[in-house]
Order: C-alpha cells, then sequence, then structure tokens
C-alpha cells in the first residue's frame, strides 16, 4: 500500500491547512473508505482505523504523556505514550512509529504488535466520539524525550502502583483503560511478572 506523507496534508501553497483524512473500517478491520479527522469524531462517530502505543524504559515503567492544553480533542488529559491515526494507506506500524517520533522527539528502540481493540468512547467535555478499530503496540524507549509542546504538555515515567494512584486522582483520556487493558498481555510479556503490569 503507498504511504502518505506526513508533510502532505498539513498545509497547502496558500498556507491555509489541508483536511486530513482517516482510514474508515468494518468490524472486522477492513478498510471501506475515507473520512475527514473531524467529521469522523462527530456523534454517532465513524469507525476508523487508530493506534496506541505503550512505551517502557529498562526498570518497567509505562512513559505516559499529558496531551497539550491546545488540543481540540480531550486537551490537558493524560494518556498511554502515543495514539493517533494512520494516514489512509499508511501501514499502522509505521503510523505509530512515525507519529511517537512527531509527538515525542523519539524512536523506540523496540516495537511490537499487540493486538487489535474496537471501541466506542464518547468525550464529554468536547463532545467528540472514537469509534476506533484500535491497533496496539508495546515497546522500549531508551533515548532521551524532546517533546513537541504543541501535542505534549508533559511526560512521566510511571510504575503499575504508580499508575493506579495517578489514574485515581488525574484525568485520562476516555479511551485508556480499554486499550491498556487489551494490551496487558504483550506488556506483560515485555516488562516481566515482577514489574506488576
Amino acid at each position: 500500500m503507498p504511504i502518505t506523507p506526513a508533510t502532505a496534508t498539513h498545509s497547502t501553497s496558500e498556507g491555509t491547512a489541508d483536511a486530513i483524512f482517516l482510514e474508515l473500517v468494518d468490524e472486522k478491520g477492513v478498510t471501506i473508505g475515507t473520512a475527514e479527522k473531524l467529521a469522523a469524531h462527530q456523534p454517532p462517530g465513524q469507525l476508523h482505523r487508530a493506534f496506541s502505543v505503550f512505551l517502557f524504559d529498562e526498570h518497567g515503567r509505562l512513559l505516559l504523556q499529558q496531551r497539550a492544553l491546545g488540543k481540540y480533542h480531550s486537551p490537558g488529559v493524560w494518556s498511554n505514550t502515543c495514539c493517533g491515526h494512520p494516514y489512509p494507506g499508511e501501514a499502522p506500524f509505521a503510523a505509530a512509529a512515525r507519529r511517537t517520533f512527531e509527538e515525542l522527539g523519539v524512536s523506540p528502540s523496540l516495537l511490537a504488535e499487540a493486538g487489535t481493540v474496537r471501541y466506542n468512547h464518547p468525550d464529554p467535555a468536547s463532545g467528540l466520539v472514537e469509534q476506533e478499530f484500535n491497533h496496539l503496540f508495546v515497546g522500549m524507549v531508551q533515548a532521551p524525550l524532546a517533546p513537541d509542546p504543541e501535542e505534549v504538555e508533559a511526560t512521566v515515567f510511571v510504575t503499575a502502583a504508580e499508575l493506579a494512584e495517578r489514574h485515581a486522582e488525574d484525568p485520562f483520556s476516555s479511551w485508556f483503560m480499554t486499550v491498556l487493558d487489551a494490551a496487558r498481555p504483550a506488556v506483560r510479556e515485555l516488562t516481566g511478572p515482577s514489574a506488576g503490569w
């Protein structure tokens, strides 16, 4: 499949932003068309392809990111290391690696597929809906982060116990626990039993 360059959807010769398109899929994850990103998230939402990345350090701690306050969807909430949408025709693995670098300024030292999960999560704050067929990835990060401030407000590495405490106190994305629970078997295989995931 062809890969759409990241720059192809960012601006036109007049300097205005082009629409970003997502892949619409059926319940089995088969591509059935495309839709503009914001339109796909308007209620009741259109089922589309997405990805979620969970990166860990050498101590088995999960890298969380707080989404930038200026984002139109779920601003300021904590979530997994990186999440997003492949461009039409872009492989989810390639999109996950690309977007991790764009948001966090780092390439995973290891990245492996961890299954898929389908969900429907309305976001009460924005009124948008996440109808997603989500490809999950787990991996390792061993280089210093250089987050893009337009995408990421803050980052933190947490143990499983620290995540439980933080999740009880801080706002998290509506999809976070769904994707984490779906990825747990691969997370445990990556981090080992002593990490507590």
